[in-house]
């Protein structure tokens, strides 16, 4: 078994020429190749589901069968356990898997196996020393994915250690991103041939739990945070650039708040350029898609009713004209900031930079995820008390709050007693539901007056109003019922 460790970077066919005169590759000749892959899986889609590639590989005269385990990859960075043998197309001999359980898998699903789709490419190779002890190979792979008749191109950079250190394949590939509008990629080739071939339509993606073990580092569980938090980013790129679907835009926000959360929460352990670094620049690209998600809610949960109650009102016609043309507008913002090459640097030198933060065994992660939970909880009670009039202002930073409090339990959730977690969440979702529906009513108001300025927007204000009345009518009852709740960190 060998551990590919390799970043992945798409680029515009247009780009591609530029390549092989780049600094770092121009002093040497490549080496082509013709690549032919046939990936195999089972109708049902076993091979798949469990996160497994099998395929055949010819490779100049030779064939070969592999094997490789899919993993994601945050900021374009994958690494993935492989096994590969020479073999003959049809045949499958997965003696060479030294996994046991994974070998009698394969081997369960040999009288089923079938080709799926297949990738056609030429791969153009440098090898890159840039220093004794590290070799890089650089692949620039131009082609297609084929399934049925349905095609898809490939036009990709794939940097791959051969050996080294993880930081010297970042720091080639951030050389080559700085004249080339390289994008760090998350969807392999068999993660996209698998959608071309069963026509699925693109899904956002939620968050996921990050891994977290008893005896991991406190700044490991962050890096793995973080990486859940770009995965989450990452699996809604495509949707929010190529579809106007408003899912995309909620998701990829609540991947960029997640992110900024655990940055926050591990501040104290960060060393201070990082956070000053990166945490300006992950708010100012969220900023840049939070109108499109405002006028999103706006559109589709604010006016429906109201143009129910009064249908064909000369001033709800107009604002839901205005309306949709804010919207297109700012989805034309939002989708240029996830195009752009200040996102695709972003990925990568934050990838680069979160792989590269010092460890240190203190604290543990026992003891530092109690006290970050308490400073949160404590900063929650305290604004609690400050809602207890109309101010939409508290009600924010309240909802600010419980946000950031509800963020690192979840993080930190494995630790803690599964019961007393869920039930404490509960109420916190219950309570930041209704503080949401609050803030989306005070957005609304807004962006009525900006749409339809003067009176002709009082109708909507005066709606807004009232709904707003019933939700403070039941804002008490829900924070008191939340704070009732003991924490469930601090019960062993």
């Amino acid at each position: 078994m060998a551990i590919e460790t390799e970043i992945k970077l798409s680029l515009p066919a247009g780009a591609a020429r530029r390549v092989p005169a780049h600094a770092l590759l121009a002093n040497s000749q490549p080496i082509r190749q013709k690549l032919v892959n046939t990936y195999y899986d089972t109708p049902d889609r076993r091979l798949q589901r469990k996160r497994l590639a099998v395929r055949y590989r010819r490779k100049d005269s030779a064939w070969l069968l592999t094997v490789k385990s899919d993993a994601a990859s945050p900021g374009g960075l994958a690494q993935r356990r492989e096994w590969e043998a020479p073999g003959q197309p049809g045949e499958f001999d997965f003696s060479h898997v030294d996994n046991p359980k994974l070998r009698r898998f394969l081997e369960a699903a040999i009288p089923e196996l079938a080709p799926v789709f297949s990738t056609d490419f030429t791969r153009s190779f440098w090898l890159l020393t840039p220093q004794e002890g590290t070799r890089i190979e650089v692949a620039l792979d131009r082609g297609k994915i084929v399934a049925g008749d349905h095609q898809e191109a490939i036009c990709e950079v794939e940097l791959e250690l051969l050996e080294g250190k993880v930081t010297d394949l970042f720091d080639a590939a951030l050389s080559l991103q700085k004249d080339l509008p390289l994008h760090p990629e998350s969807a392999s080739k068999a993660e996209r041939g698998y959608r071309l071939a069963d026509e699925t339509t693109l899904k956002p993606a939620k968050a996921a739990d990050a891994e977290l073990a008893m005896g991991m580092t406190s700044i490991a569980v962050f890096r793995s945070t973080l990486f859940s938090c770009l995965a989450q980013l990452q699996g809604n790129e495509r949707g929010l650039r190529e579809t106007n679907a408003p899912e995309f835009v909620h998701q990829a926000r609540v991947a960029m708040r997640r992110l900024r959360s655990a940055i926050r929460l591990w501040r104290p352990l960060l060393p201070e350029e990082y956070v000053s670094n990166f945490d300006p620049r992950w708010r100012t690209l969220a900023n840049q898609l939070g109108d499109t998600r405002n006028w999103d809610v706006f559109i589709t949960e604010i006016l429906p009713p109201i143009n129910k109650a009064f249908p064909d009102h000369a001033d709800l016609l107009r604002l839901t004209s205005q309306a949709n043309s804010q919207l297109a507008a700012c989805r034309k913002t939002a989708q240029a900031a996830m195009a752009s090459p200040t996102y695709s640097q972003l990925l990568l030198e934050f990838t680069a930079a979160t792989l590269a933060l010092p460890e240190s065994k203190k604290p543990p992660i026992t003891a530092f995820a109690p006290r970050s939970l308490n400073k949160r909880a404590k900063r929650v009670a305290e604004l609690a008390t400050e809602t207890k009039d109309a101010d939409p202002e508290a009600r924010h930073a309240l909802r600010v709050a419980l946000k950031r409090l509800r963020y690192a339990l979840e993080f930190f959730a494995p630790l803690f007693p599964a019961r007393r977690i869920r039930r404490y969440q509960q109420s916190a979702t219950g309570l930041l539901d209704l503080l949401g529906r609050m803030n989306d009513t005070t957005v609304a108001e807004q962006l009525a007056v900006q749409a339809l300025p003067g009176h002709h927007s009082d109708l909507v204000r005066a709606w807004l109003a009232g709904r707003n009345d019933l939700m403070l009518s039941q804002l008490d009852s829900l924070l008191t019922k939340f704070l009732s709740h003991p924490p469930p960190w601090e019960h062993g």
